[in-house]
């Protein structure tokens, strides 16, 4: 129930539905022993007309009538009992259970709003297959708890109190003999409970690795299908669906042994009322009507009883599901926005003696790296796969933190300014892109706030050279472009997500190694529109190409995370080293022969 207590703001928050949902309840169960003392009278009146009587409001609604309008009294009395606890439990419904279900949209808010203040290395560190059955069946098992068990669990506490009590009122002697079966109930579910939540933390585990396996085998479906893998990917589901259903079983096994052994200790319950209280009525001290009355009063009790097993479950469940939900909504962000004084981002970008190990890998990225980017000026970064280009990228739009040395914006810390306004003010265009499954029209004008209109965003789809491509689509910008962008080229979908970061004309432009995916000519003419946007615009360029990078204002080579040679394209040219050896090797590959 630790884990449980983290609901507690939530119940505070809903105290009156809460309220008037116990209120309901308390009056749904007054109605409903009335129904066994008006069987009582009924057998004790027929035993004995005209010595018992039916008292409401201070009159005897028995008095004068014959049997059988007596009884016909008698049972209208029971229809009306019947009528007004069934008018309560709806209301009782109507309060209790609405209010899980508002706490459920609350804790999915919530869930999800935490979800975007952590940093990308949470992301990396968790699959999404987890991530999201923690804010589905997780909360959903957590909503369970807070509507039926909290209802059920009320419901029993009240109707207990009161059969107890009307119990009490017939027969001490009685009502000690058909209570002995209840610690031994005790017991049971102190031994069962236990079993249930382990059983339940497994049921949870097994189902986000399902999840996560579902999800990546539909991200993936093209790989699957280009490797003829569909039927090896179908045997593995069927492996782990079978470890789901294994543990899944376990658990329902263990849940299925509660309802029969309480159902026979009330069947017990049954047995010693009849027995004991038969001999109490020979001896006069009890009424035939009175052993009528304790078996109907036992039978109210199975299910709340009974269900006292399936409530138990609920909230082990529901605390092994709090419990994977905690210790995502305790992960704290690496990366914060330490103010939020407002910013004027002007461009000028200076990294000193910057050093970056992944805190995960602990690979060392960059090792010392310094460079000083003037504003308004461009900057270009050759390197190899894995020398620290992207990882400038990340830096600059602060995904990750420096390990030692500074990156100053403006001649701020980037670690002391505002962090939404400086990458509000940034454009970047990354490695991986990443569309939305929306129109492409809404994908471009993503990063403006508010949207923008449809010249603007045309404008920003020229000069990313990708106009001409949508508009022969047959429903243009409105053309929805799947999941992930898969319905698109690789190439179109970099041109997309530049048209995307230069639509909100930024600040600081960051280019990471985005025109792979295109051809030479086309890299020149969507170059050719840049630099009309670039000028008086702070430019990164990352890539792998000289050509892309050969009118930079200057261009720093990275090896292993250092910077080896740093100038601009000419002087460069006249070192003779790494950058030399490479524009040599492209000169060739791009040759026709």
């Amino acid at each position: 129930m630790k884990a449980l207590a983290r609901l507690n703001h939530y119940l505070l928050k809903y105290w009156l539905r809460l309220l008037l949902g116990t209120v309901f309840i308390v009056l749904s169960n007054l109605y409903a022993v009335v129904p066994a003392k008006v069987i009582r009278i009924a057998f004790d009146h027929i035993a004995a007309p005209g010595t018992v009587r039916l008292d409401v409001l201070g009159r005897d609604l028995l008095a004068g009538l014959d049997m059988p309008m007596a009884l016909l009294m008698l049972g209208g009395v029971i229809v009306a009992s019947a009528l007004l606890k069934g008018v309560f439990m709806f209301f009782m419904r109507q309060t209790i259970v609405i209010m899980s279900r508002l706490i459920e949209f609350d804790q999915k808010n919530e869930i999800y709003a935490h979800y975007q203040r952590l940093s990308a290395a949470f992301f990396k560190r968790n699959s999404t297959g987890d991530l999201m059955a923690r804010i589905t069946e997780d909360v959903s098992r957590v909503r369970m708890y807070l509507g039926p068990a909290i209802m059920y669990t009320v419901n029993l506490v009240v109707l207990f109190i009161l059969v107890i009590w009307n119990m009490l009122e017939v027969s001490v002697t009685l009502t000690l003999y058909v209570l002995i079966p209840l610690p031994l109930l005790s017991i049971l579910i102190y031994v069962v409970s236990a079993r249930i939540n382990a059983r339940s933390e497994e049921v949870q585990r097994q189902l986000s690795t399902l999840s996560t396996f579902v999800q990546e085998a539909f991200s993936g479906i093209r790989v699957l299908k280009a490797y003829a893998k569909e039927d090896e990917w179908t045997n593995e589901f069927s492996r782990e669906t079978d470890g789901f259903k294994h543990v899944s079983l376990r658990l329902v096994k263990t849940n299925a042994f509660f309802a029969p052994a309480m159902i026979m200790l009330i069947g017990l319950s049954t047995l010693l009322t009849v027995y004991v209280g038969g001999n109490e009525a020979i001896a006069g001290r009890i009424s035939a009507g009175n052993i009528a009355e304790f078996i109907i009063y036992i039978n109210m009790l199975t299910w709340p009883v009974a269900a006292l097993g399936w409530v138990t479950s609920i909230v082990q469940r529901a605390a092994a599901s709090q419990q994977r939900i905690n210790e995502f909504l305790d992960s704290t962000p690496d990366i914060i926005n330490p103010s939020k004084e407002p910013l004027k981002v002007k461009g000028d970008v200076r990294f000193e003696n910057v050093s970056l190990v992944y805190p995960d890998s602990g690979i060392r990225a960059l090792n010392g790296v310094s460079f000083h980017i003037e504003a308004g000026t461009s900057l270009a970064i050759l390197g190899r796969t894995g020398s620290g280009k992207s990882t400038i990228a990340a830096l600059l739009a602060r995904v990750y933190d420096a390990t030692s040395g500074r990156v100053l914006i403006d001649g701020k810390d980037i670690r002391t300014i505002n962090l939404d306004d400086l990458r509000r003010q940034t454009g970047v265009v990354p490695q991986e892109v990443f569309l939305f499954s929306d129109t492409i029209g809404n994908n471009i004008a993503f990063g403006v706030a508010g949207g923008a209109d449809q010249a603007r965003i045309e404008l920003a789809a020229t000069r990313a050279d990708i106009h001409d491509s949508i508009v022969n689509f047959p429903e243009g910008y409105e053309t929805r472009v799947g999941e992930r962008g898969i319905t698109l080229s690789g190439g179109q979908k970099q041109r997309i997500s530049i048209a995307r970061a230069i639509i909100k004309e930024p600040s600081i432009l960051v280019f990471d190694d985005c025109l792979s995916a295109v051809d030479t000519e086309t890299e020149e003419t969507i170059l050719g529109h840049l630099r009309q946007l670039m000028a008086g615009r702070t430019t990164v360029i990352i890539s792998h190409r000289v050509s892309s990078v050969r009118n930079a204002d200057q261009i720093i080579v990275l090896d292993e995370g250092r910077i080896i040679e740093q100038g601009d394209h000419t002087t460069l040219l006249a070192a003779g080293g790494a950058y030399y050896a490479l524009y040599q090797k492209q000169l060739l590959e791009d040759s026709p022969n």
